[in-house]
């Protein structure tokens, strides 16, 4: 795939724009806590796009994405959609983490550290599947 069609294509623009306008309040929480190199100096990007799945925040160094999931995502045609996201994203050399966002809510803490960790484990993103 060419670059231009995978990364932040322009038909997404308009609702990756909305997303970040209308952030849920873990979606803020955590944000507060990634922008800005705030994470160890690692640099994040919120509602970034990778084919056709926008991530909630993504890591372009490390090829990291954070995905935060509702009580919506528990249902099974939802898991089954994030499944199928979640092979794409890795057959593109993107790793994925999720946290519920009671997570976040009641963990903050944990959750920066498990980020960063995740983040850093590897030097290089994972081979292509």
């Amino acid at each position: 795939m060419k670059k231009d069609f995978l990364y932040n294509k322009k038909i997404l623009k308009e609702r990756r724009v909305e997303l970040r306008n209308n952030q849920t309040e873990v979606e803020q929480k955590l944000w507060m806590n990634l922008k800005g190199k705030n994470l160890g100096g690692l640099k994040f990007q919120r509602q970034y796009s990778v084919g056709p799945y926008i991530l909630d925040f993504y890591c372009p160094k490390y090829r990291f994405g954070i995905e935060l999931d509702g009580s919506q995502h528990g249902e099974e045609d939802n898991k089954i959609y994030d499944e199928e996201r979640s092979r794409f994203l890795e057959g593109n050399r993107i790793r994925i983490i999720r946290f519920w966002n009671n997570e976040i809510s009641q963990n903050l803490k944990v959750v920066l550290d498990q980020i960063y960790n995740e983040a850093v484990k590897y030097g290089v993103p994972p081979p292509l599947i």
